[in-house]
C-alpha cells in the first residue's frame, strides 16, 4: 500500500479535528458565532459521554 494512502487510512482520531470541521462548516453556512458556540459547547460533552461507534452508530441512522 501507498505510504501517503497508508497515512490517511489510519490517521489518529482527534476531537479537536473534529471540532474543527464542524466550526468550519457552520462558518460556511453562515452560522452565528454563538450558535457555534453552543454546538462547540454541546461537543465537548457530547464527546465525553459517546464513544466513537455509538456516533458512527447515530450517524449511520440519522437521515443526514
Amino acid at each position: 500500500m501507498d505510504k501517503e494512502l497508508q497515512s490517511l487510512l489510519y490517521q489518529q482520531w482527534s476531537n479537536g479535528a473534529c471540532r474543527g470541521y464542524v466550526i468550519r462548516a457552520m462558518e460556511n453556512c453562515d452560522f452565528s458565532p454563538d450558535d457555534i458556540k453552543r454546538v462547540v459547547s454541546e461537543l465537548h460533552y457530547v464527546f465525553d459521554t459517546c464513544g466513537i461507534e455509538e456516533a458512527e452508530t447515530h450517524y449511520q441512522n440519522s437521515p443526514y
